[in-house]
């Protein structure tokens, strides 16, 4: 291992942080943004020019909060969630290919971490499976019943939801052939996966919208019934890990649907001008958060027991389906 790879892997690392960062302070804003022009009203406009510094003024305030820890609470597991729930977030990336490979100095260099890891997609299936630890253990470790139950309801949500999301992205793997992230993206040059996999894609926007526990499947932090559930006795700098790792999770969601199903980094010209890859990436990352916000100003939060029963009865039998109906076609018609 030479200095210059180490170098080159230390720079990719912490371009990819800033991204998971400035991405969550400035998702914040943009959702504020969309929701104000959904409902008609101005939403942030106060602090910087359009309210641009508005995520600088609110991550100032949330430093300088008094942080509390409850008596009762065990103060190394309520110090360690937080951290454990907002991790995952900042590696999950790692294998996703941001743009294709570019030339310097008559050397070629990937944007990205290690997207050419043969099994990238179980890389991300796994590392997105551990932020449910977090969540459990703030909400036991916090010494609240509203907390330890807002823990257990992510739990069970989480665990529902990640089969159907697991099953959603075989489809992808079946058609290229490979758990590649590289792969994926390179097959689909000539046509996006989404129009071969519209019912996979649907499938895995839904669960993973439960799985970062966002609206209408927020039910883990419901305020009329548990006051805000796993998170409910933190403060300070803890509590706002807590919304980086939301926001974070859905860049990160964001990032992978479109590298599974939108073509990734894909487009017009773009082997002839490499540069457009990023660009296209985040416009189709832009899209997708931009649904995300939609569908949190236009649906309802869902019952408990319907959520559940919508996860086990409806959405895995037709990820179940989907994955048998796209292998028998890939079988008769040769892939």
């Amino acid at each position: 291992m030479t200095l210059a790879l180490l170098i080159e892997w230390a720079i990719k690392s912490v371009v990819i942080f800033l991204i998971i960062v400035a991405g969550f302070a400035y998702l914040t804003y943009f959702e504020r943004r969309v929701l104000a022009r959904i409902q008609v009203r101005i939403g942030p406009n106060r602090a910087g020019p359009w309210g641009l510094l508005q995520p600088v003024a609110d991550g100032i305030k949330l430093i300088f909060n008094e942080e509390l820890i409850p008596a009762k609470a065990d103060r190394v597991l309520f110090i360690l969630a937080p951290v454990i729930t907002v991790l995952p977030a900042l590696i999950i990336l790692a294998v996703v290919p941001l743009g294709p490979n570019l030339t310097f100095f008559g050397k070629e260099y990937s944007l990205g971490l290690a997207s050419n890891v043969n099994v990238g997609v179980l890389y991300i299936l796994a590392v997105a499976s551990i932020a449910v630890y977090g969540i459990v253990i703030a909400g036991w470790a916090s010494a609240n019943k509203y907390a330890l139950m807002g823990g257990i309801r992510s739990s069970a949500q989480m665990v529902s939801y990640e089969l159907a999301l697991g099953l959603s992205v075989i489809g992808p793997i079946l058609l290229a052939n490979s758990m590649s992230i590289d792969a994926i993206v390179s097959d689909q040059r000539g046509l996006w996966y989404i129009v071969l996999q519209p019912v996979g894609f649907l499938i895995f926007f839904i669960a993973s919208i439960a799985e970062v526990n966002r609206s209408p499947f927020d039910m883990p932090e419901a305020e009329q019934e548990l006051t805000a559930g796993y998170h409910v006795e933190y403060s300070g700098m803890k509590f706002a890990l807590f919304f980086m790792a939301e926001y974070g999770k859905m860049i990160a969601v964001a990032f992978i649907g479109a590298t599974l199903f939108l073509g990734g980094y894909q487009g017009p010209f773009v082997e002839v001008v490499p540069w457009l890859g990023p660009i296209y990436l985040f416009i189709k990352v832009l899209f997708i958060l931009f649904l995300m916000v939609w569908l949190r100003a236009t649906l309802p939060r869902f019952r408990y027991d319907r959520l559940m029963a919508f996860g086990w009865k409806i959405l895995l039998p037709v990820a179940l389906i989907n994955v048998l109906v796209t292998a028998v076609l890939i079988v008769v018609f040769g892939g």
